[in-house]
């Protein structure tokens, strides 16, 4: 026997009265605005991509996603240095999984992304 029929009922209760849908989808839209500025600016951003709050940010370099592993490895430790969690994925750990949770504030992701900028600039000269 499995789940919770009373914790599956208030989860589902408390994402319609907190409108966390709404918020993922306004929100996400905030996020890939900000990365895809990100991407004008930084040829090493080959595609953003992604529906909601899950997006990736995959990461090229001279055209080769496997070049560009070291390069999402040393964003993801200067973005934890700084306070935030990044995850790679990808079939050569390339991509950048932006993940946040359901109600993340408008600030939440303002912060989020000048921190990653910080980190791009930090890494990708």
């Amino acid at each position: 026997m499995g789940g919770n029929a009373i914790a599956s009922v208030a989860t589902i209760k408390a994402m319609r009265d907190e409108k966390m849908l709404e918020n993922a989808a306004e929100k996400g839209i905030q996020l890939m605005i900000g990365l895809r500025k990100f991407q004008e600016e930084y040829p090493q951003i080959g595609d953003v991509r992604g529906k909601g709050l899950m997006v990736g940010t995959e990461f090229i370099i001279d055209g080769s996603q496997a070049k560009a592993k070291q390069l999402v490895k040393d964003i993801v430790h200067s973005a934890e240095e700084k306070g935030m969690l990044l995850l790679s994925c990808g079939t050569y750990d390339n991509t950048l999984r932006w993940i946040p949770p359901l109600n993340v504030t408008t600030e939440q992701i303002n912060d989020g992304l000048r921190i990653f900028g910080e980190a791009l600039k930090e890494n990708a000269k």
